[in-house]
């Protein structure tokens, strides 16, 4: 993806990945046995819980899954110039936390038929929740690359994983247990998602899809910025930063943000 293109596409998703998956994350992501998901505690446990070492132990994802993943997102979202790219934003182990908790299992959702095909705001109404979803298509997508390539798709040059995402993406390539199209569309999103969620859910190292678009992190106060004519530049605070008191915050439990200039930034 040329480099004006990737700006175009990360800046449009923006506003998607920086505003949802926190929400979505939170209620899907597992918990460890003393704290639930919406706890008071939660956060700042699960942020323990990644300093502490298990933090990259993919949970749902088998290791030829994981290298699928892995190579899919590099290809959606590629490092270059501009920075690192999904896959070493840790993007697949966001996927995989996501698919273990509530959310890979459709835990908080109807899952009984009839399963008619859903119009665009009824969302998505078939059986498979996102695990089997998943684990279905990469299964069928590498033995497609099997038979037209001799190689699982990990193990394709670039222009080839292109051509395969390219062909899910039409529809060109047929799946057996899900659409193409459905699977390569929920893979986007989140891909998307996680390379712009907080770091906390374990994509965005670094917070690298923050810095790319400017996006300052937890909420501060900004009153006193009201009538500013000049872009908001700051440093990117995530929900780890404030349980670790890496970041300062207000009275009200509000982040400080510390402003960056042109000069400091670059």
């Amino acid at each position: 993806m040329e480099k004006s293109g990737r700006r175009r596409f990360l800046k449009s998703a923006a506003a998607l990945g920086a505003a949802i998956p926190a929400g979505a994350a939170a209620q899907s992501k597992p918990a460890p046995a003393h704290a639930h998901a919406g706890s008071p505690d939660h956060d700042k446990i699960h942020a323990q819980h990644m300093r502490a070492g298990g933090a990259r132990a993919y949970m749902f994802l088998t290791q030829p899954e994981v290298a699928f993943v892995e190579a899919a997102v590099a290809r959606l979202i590629p490092a270059d110039e501009l920075g690192p790219g999904a896959k070493e934003a840790g993007v697949a182990y966001f996927i995989d936390q996501q698919l273990f908790g509530g959310w890979g299992t459709m835990a908080r959702q109807y899952r009984h038929g009839p399963h008619p095909e859903g119009t665009p705001q009824q969302g998505y109404q078939g059986p498979l929740a996102p695990q089997e979803v998943y684990r279905a298509a990469i299964r069928d997508a590498n033995a497609h690359c099997e038979k037209q390539y001799g190689k699982s798709f990990d193990a394709l040059s670039a222009a080839q994983q292109e051509e395969v995402l390219r062909g899910l993406d039409t529809g060109k390539i047929e799946l057996q247990a899900v659409r193409a199209q459905f699977f390569f569309n929920m893979l986007l999103t989140d891909t998307i998602q996680g390379f712009f969620a907080d770091p906390i859910y374990g994509g965005n190292r670094d917070k690298a899809g923050w810095k790319l678009v400017g996006f300052p992190g937890v909420a501060a106060v900004y009153t006193q910025h009201i009538g500013r004519t000049t872009p908001y530049k700051a440093q990117p605070v995530s929900i780890a930063d404030i349980v670790d008191k890496v970041a300062q915050v207000d009275e009200h439990g509000h982040a400080k943000h510390v402003l960056l200039d042109d000069k400091a930034e670059g």
